[in-house]
């Protein structure tokens, strides 16, 4: 595990976003001490982008958040950790309520303009009077830059803080995108339980952001799994204070002034997607599943994910055992179709299936050896069309099962 996560525990360096002020603090909400509440700010209402959980359970801030997005408009983010406020009934929209009011009061701006989010125990009523009581003083010592006091407050069982930061040229205009994000567990396409929030000083309007936000969702966070459950919190949502004016007032996604930033987009939300995947919770092993020749992108996502989720292969991976016939069931489990005797499995640079059976000359020695490290890469070939896609997870360890059975004590 030490292996997957050493390379992030330091804290990214991410420069200011002009516009903003952030910071995290205690507010006691399961534990003293630790950081637990985040408070975002912005000098003025600024355009703003989501995309929300899956779940047919989602908790009362997603339900908030959801509802004021039409908007388009932000002055402020609340986050909590600790309690997910999640299937609470009445009292848990009336926490809701009283957090956004309380933070609408302290910046001054309309209560639709406050977005908020909660991660951690599910179905456990969440005291507002704790974060109420906590935001005046983090609102006084928010600073531009306290980005790392952020992203910690927003852990759960995350084992590091997770944040990106890119840079793009919009017309001749360097602009700036900083993210955080949190998840460990809980984590499956449709988005998991992670929260993720994106920065950026670029002067974008919130239905230009919205469609570059949705499309690299896709390609990132919707891209991953740990253990295939969606949780009632997930969020991701955007948020541009417009501070670098670019030109030109964009109005377009196929705009060529802007490939530039949404590749810097992509790039960013694909980084937090594949950090939260190697803070997977017990994870030894960060695995990147390719498939190609499938009938189309949605059915090579739909087998790369059968592979990534059954739970055979994970534990293979675990043990650091080749066992390819695992790969294929999960690759016919995923109802797809596949020529049967096209179909190529390789396991890093090791081919081990042609013409519907295992190659001739496969010899599992090499195999095994390279299982024993701590990046695998599954690549499929289903030999039916040109649908191609690729999905990140990690194996699943005795410690996964020791975190969850002990979460709540």
């Amino acid at each position: 595990m030490a292996k997957l996560q050493s390379a992030f525990r330091r804290f990214p360096s991410l420069p200011p976003i002009a516009g903003m002020r952030l910071g995290g603090a205690s507010a006691r909400i399961r534990s003293r001490g630790r950081k637990d509440l985040m408070l975002a700010v912005f000098d003025r209402s600024v355009p703003v982008a989501g995309v929300f959980t899956s779940s047919t359970t989602a908790s009362a801030a997603v339900r908030w958040d959801r509802s004021i997005l039409a908007g388009g408009r932000s002055r402020a983010l609340v986050v909590n950790s600790g309690n997910a406020n999640a299937w609470t009934g009445d009292a848990g929209v009336q926490t809701v309520q009283q957090i956004v009011r309380a933070t609408a009061d302290m910046v001054r701006c309309p209560i639709r303009q406050v977005f908020v989010s909660s991660t951690g125990v599910i179905g456990e009523i969440l005291d507002s009077s704790k974060i109420r009581n906590a935001l005046p003083k983090l609102y006084r010592k928010l600073t531009p830059k306290d980005w790392a006091a952020a992203a910690r407050a927003i852990m759960t069982t995350d084992t590091f803080p997770k944040g990106a930061t890119r840079s793009a040229n919009i017309n001749g205009r360097i602009v700036t995108i900083n993210g955080i994000a949190k998840g460990s567990g809980m984590i499956a396409p449709n988005m998991c339980t992670m929260l993720s929030y994106i920065f950026t000083d670029a002067r974008l309007p919130s239905k230009l952001l919205q469609g570059m936000l949705t499309a690299a969702n896709k390609k990132s966070f919707n891209a991953i799994t740990v253990d295939s459950d969606t949780s009632t919190s997930d969020t991701v949502i955007a948020f541009a204070t417009g501070t670098v004016p670019l030109g030109f007032d964009p109005i377009s996604l196929r705009d060529p002034r802007l490939i530039g930033f949404r590749a810097a987009l992509d790039s960013l939300m694909v980084d937090l997607a594949q950090q939260i995947v190697r803070d997977g919770e017990g994870a030894s092993k960060f695995v990147t599943i390719s498939v190609r020749g499938a009938a189309s992108s949605e059915a090579a996502r739909g087998i790369a994910f059968s592979i990534a989720n059954s739970p055979l292969v994970k534990t293979a991976i675990a043990g650091s055992d080749p066992n390819w016939g695992r790969i294929v069931m999960a690759i016919g489990k995923a109802g797809q179709q596949i020529n049967h005797d096209e179909l190529a499995v390789r396991i890093g640079r090791f081919p081990i299936t042609e013409g519907g059976g295992v190659r001739a000359e496969y010899d599992e020695s090499p195999v095994a050896e390279y299982m024993k490290g701590a990046e695998i890469d599954i690549d499929v070939d289903v030999g039916v069309g040109r649908g191609r896609a690729t999905v990140w997870t990690c194996d699943l360890t005795h410690r996964y099962i020791a975190i969850n059975a002990d979460y709540r004590s």
